[in-house]
Order: structure tokens, then C-alpha cells, then sequence
């Protein structure tokens, strides 16, 4: 099930929102080349919903992460892992536009999630 989370212009370059989707805090975000990640929004080593206010970069490697507001965690915003404790991680959710506007899928990362496709590039499905 997809849900529609705002228009894509709407969206900041650099910058996240938050979302409710399917009763779960997610952190949208759209980075500075135009591509799309969704995570859980709740930072796992604080326990507050704030990863939608981190600072997202770029690794030399091309990693797209986001920096919790709280504890500066880093995070891969690809797979949901803690760069410096990888056996912590958010939640990945699958991303799309279409339309121009922001959708927001299935969990990608958890067991129910089963064929769902992860998109973290901007497409246009007409």
C-alpha cells in the first residue's frame, strides 16, 4: 500500500519532513540531486522522533546519510544503518513520485515486506 505524503515540490533539497504512514513515523527526504529516501523517523539511540530534523551529506564513497539531531548519529539513508554501529539501523521504506507528488511504501527492511521494491532515485511514472 502506497501512501501519498506531499507534492514533490514541496520538498526542500537537503532538508526532511515527517510523515505518519500506516500509523508509522517516517522521515522523508529529498537530497540535493533530486533523489528520494524514506526512514523510520524514531532514533534508535535516543528514542525520539527526530531523524526527519538530521542533517543529511554525502560520503566520499557516494553513501547518502543523515545525521540524527540528537546524538549526531550518522545513518545510511539506503539501508537504514548506523555507519558507526552497524548492527543498529532505521527502518527503509520504499519512495517514489509520481505525478509530482511524494509516495511513501512498505517497510522494505522488515520480514512482512516481501517483494516490496525500494526506489531512491526521483522517477516520473506517467
Amino acid at each position: 500500500m502506497w501512501t501519498a505524503v506531499c507534492k514533490y515540490s514541496q520538498l526542500e533539497p537537503g532538508r526532511g519532513v515527517a510523515a505518519l504512514v500506516e500509523g508509522e513515523a517516517v522521515a522523508v527526504f529529498r537530497l540535493r540531486d533530486g533523489s528520494l529516501y524514506a526512514v523510520g523517523n524514531l532514533d534508535p539511540f535516543c528514542g525520539a522522533s527526530v531523524i526527519s530534523r538530521g542533517i543529511t551529506g554525502m560520503r566520499g564513497d557516494g553513501t547518502a546519510t543523515v545525521a540524527s539531531p540528537m546524538y549526531k548519529d550518522v545513518f545510511d539513508l539506503a539501508t537504514g544503518v548506523a555507519l558507526d554501529a552497524p548492527d543498529v539501523r532505521l527502518p527503509v521504506f520504499a519512495v517514489r513520485r509520481h505525478r509530482g507528488v511524494v509516495w511513501v511504501g512498505p517497510d522494505v527492511t522488515s520480514q512482512t515486506a516481501a517483494g516490496a521494491e525500494l526506489l531512491t532515485e526521483p522517477t516520473l511514472v506517467t
